[in-house]
């Protein structure tokens, strides 16, 4: 239904008259919910955190690290949403759902006795206004890079949506930046809030300064020093080292002990669907929601440096989005996947080949013609296929879905899907 009332609005109201009067009804909205559920932001400590990427894993990491100190936490991701012991799926393809729906989360979080929130917050949520009246205790900005260029109109806007947030924090709250971002000075300069910042080199708040020394980046994980206090992590790869220094700068932001920060840092395993291993042997089989390019490069780079040969299962999402990166996502696998199998990722309205050969058209004519490359759109029989083709020791490397429950088709239509599933299921046909 609402998928059909959207239809119509469009079909019927002149598109300059609905951007013109849209940021209005997101406002309203906005107020509207906060009304209703009686402005719960304002009896909790709520952290904010938006960015490109390793926004869903500095969510989780950060929730266990204060759970660790003995808070009641909960927080709303773009995998799950958690209020204390409770915990559900986030099947609503929406990382930052509606505003009644954030508004009604936030009421329940702090009727259920938790202190602190950690939301995941989108630029296109703050586009539309699911951040406003929320009172922000502290915001963390991972990184920026180009994403939803369709959507906000152009990558300066794109990268103003993201600034609204810290725009709003009051005096009194912390703006947690990645100091090794190339915007990193500007999100400093858009906030009233007391900066702390992340970097390689270390964390610094409350104007304390922690030193990062010994960081090793490897197959069994990632370790580093933060002053005298060891850090230890099964996660793989640099970006999950900033994911790590985030969450960490956001509990030494809450004063919580380094070494209890450690402990929580050591048993944290991931995220569901974040460079998640399905199998390890004889084949490994990873699954991730990469969708830009540069996530899509940090994770063939992070398995690259395992010595594997890479088998790459990818598609692009349709709908018109960010149709630019397709042939990036090409150029991309061309340099690290000895075998690439594009195929059908949530088309959305759009025709699925169609959206392949735009991918495939970002690869050298060599490439194309080399046997290297195969367009399966059955996303299903395209997995089947890459680990027929993989032997041992190779990783079978899956992309643009990660953990989602749905693959989207036309007119929102959405299909049971689990990328997950779907890797057991076929490798047990195949052994």
């Amino acid at each position: 239904m609402a998928a059909l009332v959207r239809s119509m609005i469009k079909k019927y109201i002149p598109r300059s008259l609905l951007e013109r009067a849209l940021p209005a009804y997101h406002f309203v909205v906005a107020f509207l919910a906060a009304v209703r559920y009686g402005f719960p932001s304002r009896r909790l400590v709520v952290i904010g955190v938006t960015g490109t990427k390793g926004k869903t894993t500095v969510v989780h990491l950060a929730h266990e690290i204060l759970r660790a100190s003995g808070a009641r936490v909960a927080s709303l991701s773009s995998v799950r949403f958690s209020i204390g012991e409770r915990e559900r799926i986030n099947d609503t393809k929406m990382t930052m759902p509606g505003r009644f729906f954030v508004s009604r989360f936030l009421r329940d979080a702090a009727s259920g006795g938790c202190r602190t929130v950690v939301l995941e917050v989108t630029s296109q949520g703050i586009a539309q206004s699911r951040h406003r009246f929320i009172r922000f205790s502290a915001a963390v900005m991972t990184n920026v890079a180009p994403e939803h260029i369709e959507s906000h109109g152009n990558f300066e806007k794109y990268i103003r949506a993201k600034l609204d947030l810290f725009w709003r924090l009051g005096a009194h709250a912390t703006a947690i930046i990645n100091g090794d971002d190339p915007a990193a000075e500007r999100f400093a300069a858009s906030t009233r809030a007391h900066p702390a910042w992340y970097s390689h080199h270390g964390i610094v708040i409350h104007g304390k300064t922690w030193l990062v020394a010994n960081v090793v980046i490897g197959d069994g994980g990632i370790s580093f020093d933060l002053e005298d206090q060891a850090f230890m992590s099964p996660l793989r790869g640099e970006f999950n080292f900033y994911n790590i220094l985030a969450a960490t700068a956001i509990g030494l932001s809450r004063r919580i002990p380094p070494a209890r920060i450690a402990d929580a840092v050591r048993a944290f395993g991931g995220v569901p669907g974040r460079m998640e291993y399905v199998l390890r042997e004889p084949v490994a089989a990873v699954v991730d929601y990469a969708h830009t390019p540069d996530s899509l490069r940090a994770v063939y780079t992070a398995l690259a440096g395992e010595k594997r040969r890479l088998i790459c299962v990818l598609g692009a999402a349709g709908g018109g989005r960010d149709r630019w990166k397709r042939p990036e996502f090409g150029r991309i696998a061309d340099q690290y996947c000895s075998k690439i199998f594009l195929t059908d990722e949530d088309p959305y309205d759009e025709d699925p080949e169609s959206i392949l050969w735009e991918i495939a058209a970002g690869l050298p004519d060599a490439s194309r013609g080399d046997g290297r490359l195969r367009m399966i759109v059955d996303r299903r029989a395209a997995i089947a296929a890459a680990l027929a083709a993989a032997g041992a020791g190779d990783a079978v490397v899956i992309t643009g879905k990660g953990a989602e429950p749905w693959m989207m088709g036309p007119r929102d239509t959405r299909m049971p899907w689990d990328d997950r599933a779907v890797v057991r299921e076929e490798w047990g046909k195949l052994n």
